[in-house]
């Protein structure tokens, strides 16, 4: 972290030492509330950019799916609508499906896995992202992802014909094979869902939980840690091109320093958010043994579809995840 201080301060003398620049607003949209600390991260690095520039670049987030739906910020950052944006791009699986690296179901259950997941992919990841004119800058994990119910469950097919919250390809695929059935929905439209029937059950982190007051409509919480899914800051390769060295080294280092902040952040909430829905009523519980093992034939099944499917790439990523 010293490090990463020490080059936001040598950028920025770069900055004001070289030749003047004119200022430069960039909006980046994102898919989450002011309260959630992905949001709040994202403020954090605009401010570290900005002080980092001397104001020669300023980044306005726009939280909550306001300036653009969470499914529009990848496409909206793509085509230059938007030159930064923050978005969980395992919800773009369909458009290739290494984006689903961090939702193989039980393949990475813990913050020390998917940070050695997340080393192993992101070359990867960045080589996919630069084929689609982006650029990553970094991304920060959910907590471990959790299932959500108004039922008491002792097995996977308890939850045959439950309506159940998709929000990319692996949890659609998840409902499946739990005989669920699944229901696009991104986070900003959960709360309306659940209260209107249209979701019954989804799998998600505490955080989730707790932005949307699940325990208005949900009973139950099993901590199945399923997977810690990432939220992704990626860049308009154009915009990032338009910018001097100088800038680019700015927002590298307050990119680092967001990832290891945010990670932090998230582990430090991720119990506290289980207790907050245990405060609220819910009965928070593992999963007993049957549940437990259904899931973990899922994650299986689902490890050898997400393999087939991403080919050489896919098993570079495993290779280094397991032999690293």
């Amino acid at each position: 972290m010293r490090g990463l201080s020490s080059l936001v301060a040598g950028a920025c003398v770069l900055v004001v030492a070289g030749v003047a620049m004119a200022a430069e607003k960039w909006d980046m949209p994102t898919a989450y509330p002011d309260g959630n600390y992905h949001t709040q991260n994202a403020r954090r690095f605009a401010e570290c950019v900005k002080t980092g520039t001397g104001g020669e670049l300023e980044i306005v987030v726009h939280s909550g799916g306001s300036l653009f739906k969470g499914n529009d910020i990848k496409r909206a950052v793509q085509t230059g609508q938007v030159p930064i944006g923050e978005r969980l791009l395992s919800a773009h699986e369909n458009e290739n499906p290494i984006f689903g690296f961090d939702a193989v179901p039980f393949l990475a259950t813990s913050y020390e896995q998917s940070e050695k997941l997340w080393q192993a992919a992101r070359p990867v990841l960045e080589d996919v992202l630069a084929e689609q004119n982006l650029v990553l800058l970094y991304s920060v994990p959910w907590p471990p992802q959790g299932l959500y119910t108004k039922k008491p469950l002792t097995s996977a097919a308890d939850m045959k014909g439950v309506k159940f919250r998709a929000y990319n390809a692996a949890t659609a695929r998840l409902a499946e094979l739990m005989g669920a059935q699944p229901v696009q929905i991104e986070a900003a439209e959960l709360a309306q869902a659940l209260a209107t029937g249209v979701a019954e059950s989804f799998i998600s982190s505490g955080s989730t939980g707790y932005d949307t007051k699940v325990w208005e409509h949900l009973t139950h919480f099993y901590d199945v840690q399923a997977w810690l899914p990432r939220n992704s800051v990626i860049v308009n390769r154009q915009a990032w091109e338009g910018l001097g060295e100088p800038v680019r080294n700015v927002l590298r280092a307050c990119a680092g320093m967001a990832e290891l902040s945010g990670t932090k952040w998230s582990e430090a909430l991720a119990n506290w958010y289980l207790q907050q829905l245990a405060a609220h009523g819910m009965k928070v519980q593992p999963p007993g043994e049957q549940l437990a093992a259904d899931f973990r034939k899922i994650g299986e099944t689902m490890t050898a579809e997400w393999l087939a499917k991403t080919g050489e790439r896919g098993r570079r990523i495993l290779d280094r995840y397991r032999g690293g």
